[in-house]
């Protein structure tokens, strides 16, 4: 059962070949399983077995079931949810429960979806390891040594590990995506605004929005129908009719030579299915994203964090938050508090940012979509796969050092800042069994297409076997239950 995909699922509890108490009893023996690696919050298994109860007996009173009957979906702890805390990672929120379900949630609940659990993530979501000071690091499940990538890392884990086959991600500037990738999963990050971001703790409502993972593309489509009511079927797409772009020179320069060994090898498959590639750079994209990605959300971290604390009535301030956050998320914080901060932004350059070089970049890929005629840019999603817990400060590539921020974020950034979609899947494992992302992003708004282009590429590509059988590190974290 715990290698069904969601759609799979579903079908058989809306047929009654499957009782929705027994499937969720199978993933939570397989959350019990993989305790070590920290993927949850909170988690209560009464709670949601008596939801699954409840939908199996909704069946059989003949009910309206829907398109998520019986679902359990692990929800990132930064999403509002009526019946669990919501922490978003820090201490000082441990006990905030929010009067009501974020519109997500809510959507989520209406189509017949439960709660599995709340996920653990980057603290704030600020920051690509999920190395969480308050409730301790996220592992990732192919090696339980390394990251699972960052913010929302407990969500991908548990989807990696066959904990559930969807859950909910948030993505400001990769934290969907960057988890997919060191994961083995697909994760998809939809045009900005296509989906409600009211009740999750913000950071810029420029970026932000809500978004699946799992680890099929037709997951990914499932989800986006119940956050949208499109439930039309995605048009399928030929192998000769998909038009790719290449930016070797933007997205392909620094590589781990295994990134770019199995990235060129899933390349090297779509083009002998009969893919065409053309090759064109971005006009003016590093300089575009550098005048306005991280100054747009640096500018807008402090307003934004504060407002949902004061509209959700957590009873903390912001001043109280930062006193308790973890030693690692401090000082990125305090330095975006004051002048003279060194990720303070003043009023004058955030407004250049907003108004002139967000919409700069946004033309540029509108007008590279246009000229190449290209359905998806691709590249690869990270620069490095995982990274060791603890070594996040900077990576070495090829006798080369750089930022770790930098490895994880110079790929990915472009989409966030532009409002873009953006769909990952698995490009391969590393010779170290280490998972590799492949990202393809579409032009704004072209959602529904780029999940139809996603299924044809899955199909050619195909999906990274199931991570190795759990082994739990000696001092290996548990996860936490809510009573």
């Amino acid at each position: 059962m715990i290698e069904l995909s969601a759609v799979d699922a579903v079908a058989r509890m809306r047929q009654g070949d499957l009782k929705a108490e027994d499937y969720a009893t199978a993933l939570l023996a397989r959350c019990d399983a993989g305790r070590h690696l920290n993927a949850f919050i909170s988690i209560s298994p009464d709670r949601v077995k008596e939801a699954a109860r409840a939908a199996d007996r909704l069946r059989a009173a003949g009910g309206r079931l829907g398109p998520l009957h019986g679902l359990p979906i692990p929800i990132k702890d930064s999403v509002n949810t009526r019946d669990y805390p919501t922490t978003s990672g820090t201490a000082s929120l441990r006990h905030f429960r929010p009067k009501e379900d974020a519109p997500c949630v809510r959507a989520l609940r209406d189509a017949g979806g439960l709660v599995l659990g709340k996920t653990n993530l980057q603290e704030m979501s600020l920051g690509y390891t999920s190395t969480n000071m308050a409730f301790g690091a996220v592992r990732n499940p192919y090696d339980s040594t390394r990251i699972p990538g960052g913010s929302s890392g407990g969500t991908a884990v548990a989807i990696a590990a066959r904990m559930a086959p969807l859950g909910v991600a948030e993505d400001t500037c990769g934290s969907i995506r960057v988890p997919a990738a060191l994961c083995g999963i697909a994760g998809f990050r939809p045009t900005t605004l296509r989906y409600p971001s009211r009740g999750v703790m913000p950071l810029t409502p420029l970026f932000d929005t809500v978004g699946p993972h799992a680890r099929t593309v037709a997951d990914l489509a499932l989800f986006d129908s119940v956050m949208t009511g499109d439930f039309d079927p995605l048009v399928p797409v030929a192998p000769s009719a998909v038009r790719l772009a290449v930016s070797r020179a933007q997205y392909f320069t620094d590589l781990d030579p295994e990134v770019a060994r199995v990235t060129a090898e899933a390349l090297d498959q779509l083009r002998h299915a009969g893919v065409t590639f053309v090759e064109a750079d971005v006009s003016g994209l590093a300089e575009r994203v550098e005048a306005a990605n991280f100054l747009i959300i640096c500018h807008d971290t402090l307003p934004m964090i504060t407002r949902y604390l004061r509209e959700f009535e957590t009873g903390v301030t912001f001043e109280q938050l930062l006193g308790l956050v973890g030693e690692n998320i401090r000082e990125p914080l305090e330095a975006r508090t004051s002048p003279g901060g060194r990720l303070w932004v003043s009023d004058e350059t955030y407004a250049q940012a907003r108004d002139v070089h967000r919409p700069a970049l946004q033309q540029a890929f509108e007008a590279y979509f246009r000229n190449t005629g290209a359905a998806a840019i691709v590249y690869p999603t990270t620069l490095v796969p995982a990274t060791p817990i603890g070594q996040d400060q900077e990576v070495e590539i090829g006798g080369k050092k750089m930022p770790f921020r930098a490895a994880m974020s110079r790929n990915i950034a472009p989409v966030s800042c532009a409002g873009l979609p953006g769909l990952v899947l698995c490009a391969g494992l590393t010779r170290d069994g280490l998972p590799v992302g492949i990202e393809f992003a579409g032009p704004a708004g072209g959602d529904r297409g780029l999940l139809a282009l996603g299924q044809t590429l899955e199909s050619i590509i195909g999906r990274p076997p199931a991570p190795p059988p759990a082994r739990a590190p000696e001092e290996g974290p548990a996860s936490r239950s809510v009573p």
